[in-house]
C-alpha cells in the first residue's frame, strides 16, 4: 500500500524525522489558506500522486511546454496560481504511463536553502534476508540512472536484525554520505529513527530522494515515499487509515476484496492462472507468440466457485481484453471449480471475446465435462503453448 508524500512526512515527524513545514490542499478552497500559513517567501507547490517523476512531468491539458508537476515559487501570489493550474489536471510522468494521474492533492511546503542533495532509501534486502540502507551521494536523479552510470556511488549497509542499527552502521552511511560535522551528527539521530519508523510500521519501502544537506550544515528529508507491507496491515489500523482509493485501479481493489493476487497490465489477452509462476510463465508465452496480456491474475491453490467468478467479471470488466486465457495446472486448486466458476461468471456477464481454456491436473476430467455440457463457445487447448498460440491467434483473426 503506497501514502502520499505529505502523509509519509506527518509520519516520520511523528518519529522525530526534520522535515519543512507544508500544508496539504484537497480542494480548490483549500489553497489560499495552505500558502497563507507558511511562512515564505520560496514556497514549493507538489503534485500528490502515487508516482514517480512528477519533477520532470508534464500535464495533458496544458501541453508539454508547462512547468512540471514540482514548482518553486518567490511569492505567495505565484504559489497560488500555480496550486490553481495544476490541481485537477492529469499529470504524465514516466511511471504514470501516457494515461497519466489525476492531481486530486497538492502539497505547499516551505522552501529549502539546499547545499547538496543526497539519496537515501530503506528496503528488505531479499538478497541478505535483512533490512538495508542505500546510500548514495547522487541525490535528486533517478536512482536508476546512477546504478547503470555509476554504480559505484550506490552503498548498501544491511542492519542486523538482532542488533538493529549500530554505530558502525551510521559510520558506513555517513561515509557513503561523505557528511560531517553537524550533518554527520543529525544522522546519528536521523538513520535511527528512519529504520525505527521502518520497522515499528511494517514499511517495504522508504525512499528519500533528496535527503538535502542544508546551508546551515543540517540534514533535512525533503522528499519521502513510502510503501507498506500489504501483508502486514492488519496490524497497523492507523496506517490503514491513510489509504487513497482514487489512486487505485478499480479493478485491483475489487480483486483485493476477494484476496485475488491482480496486476493490471497495458495488453490485451486476460489471463486467469493459479500459481505466480505458472501466471508469469503464461504471460511470458504470450509475449512470445506477439500479444500482450491485460493483467497478472494468480487464483490461488483455495480459490471457491464465487473467488473464481469473481476472477473473471474483473478480466471482462477491462474493455483492453480481446481475448481470454485460464490456465489451470490442478493441484489443490480442482480443475472443476474453475470451470464452475467460469460458467457461472460467463453465465452473469456474457462472453463478447474468444475465451481459451486449458485444463490439467486434479479433477480435470470432471472440469472438461462441464465446461462442454454449457454450452459455452471455449476453444479447448491441450497445453501451455497449444494454448498460448491458440488465444494469440484468435485475438489476431
Amino acid at each position: 500500500m503506497n501514502i502520499h508524500e505529505y502523509q509519509a512526512k506527518a509520519l516520520l515527524k511523528t518519529f522525530g524525522a526534520p522535515v519543512s513545514a507544508g500544508v496539504p490542499v484537497l480542494a480548490p478552497n483549500d489553497i489560499d489558506a495552505a500558502v497563507d500559513a507558511l511562512p515564505g517567501p520560496v514556497y514549493v507547490v507538489k503534485s500528490q500522486i502515487h508516482a514517480g517523476g512528477r519533477g520532470k512531468g508534464t500535464f495533458k491539458e496544458l501541453g508539454n511546454d508547462a512547468k512540471g508537476g514540482v514548482r518553486v515559487c518567490f511569492s505567495a501570489d505565484e504559489a497560488k496560481i500555480n496550486a490553481r493550474e495544476m490541481l485537477g489536471k492529469t499529470l504524465v510522468t514516466n511511471q504514470t504511463g501516457p494515461a497519466g494521474k489525476q492531481v486530486n492533492r497538492l502539497y505547499v511546503e516551505d522552501g529549502a536553502d539546499i547545499a547538496r542533495e543526497l539519496y537515501l532509501s530503506i528496503l528488505v534486502d531479499r538478497e541478505n534476508s535483512k533490512v538495508s540502507f542505500v546510500a548514495s551521494t547522487e541525490g535528486g536523479m533517478d536512482i536508476e540512472t546512477v546504478a547503470h552510470d555509476t554504480p559505484e556511488k550506490i552503498h548498501t549497509t544491511a542492519i542486523d536484525p538482532l542488533k538493529g542499527m549500530v554505530d558502525t552502521d551510521i559510520d558506513k552511511l555517513n561515509a557513503a554520505f561523505e557528511l560531517d560535522g553537524a550533518a554527520a551528527t543529525d544522522a546519528k539521530t536521523l538513520f535511527r529513527l528512519l529504520y525505527k519508523a521502518f520497522v515499528d510500521t511494517d514499511m517495504a519501502l522508504l525512499e528519500i530522494n533528496p535527503l538535502v544537506v542544508l546551508k546551515n550544515g543540517h540534514l533535512k528529508v525533503l522528499d519521502a515515499k513510502v510503501s507498506f507491507d500489504g501483508n502486514a496491515l492488519f496490524r497497523q489500523p492507523e496506517v490503514v487509515k491513510l489509504r487513497d482509493e482514487t489512486e487505485e485501479d478499480d479493478k485491483e481493489l475489487e480483486a483485493s476484496k476477494y484476496d485475488l493476487a491482480y496486476i493490471a497490465l497495458e495488453g490485451d489477452i486476460g489471463c486467469m492462472v493459479n500459481g505466480a509462476g505458472l501466471a508469469m510463465a503464461t504471460m511470458d508465452i504470450i509475449k512470445l507468440y506477439g500479444a500482450s496480456p491485460a493483467n497478472f491474475l494468480d487464483v490461488g491453490g483455495g480459490a471457491t466457485t464465487e473467488k473464481v467468478t469473481a476472477a473473471f467479471k474483473i478480466i471482462t470488466s477491462d474493455p483492453n481484453v480481446k481475448g481470454i486465457l485460464v490456465n489451470i495446472f490442478g493441484g489443490i486448486m480442482r480443475c472443476d471449480v474453475i470451470a464452475e466458476g467460469v460458467i457461472t461468471a460467463v453465465k452473469e456477464v456474457g462472453l463478447e471475446v474468444p475465451l481459451v481454456v486449458r485444463l490439467e491436473g486434479t479433477k480435470v476430467e470432471e472440469g472438461k465435462a462441464l465446461i462442454n455440457a454449457s454450452g459455452l463457445n471455449v476453444i479447448a487447448a491441450d497445453d501451455l503453448d497449444d494454448a498460448a498460440q491458440k488465444v494469440v491467434t484468435a485475438v489476431k483473426g
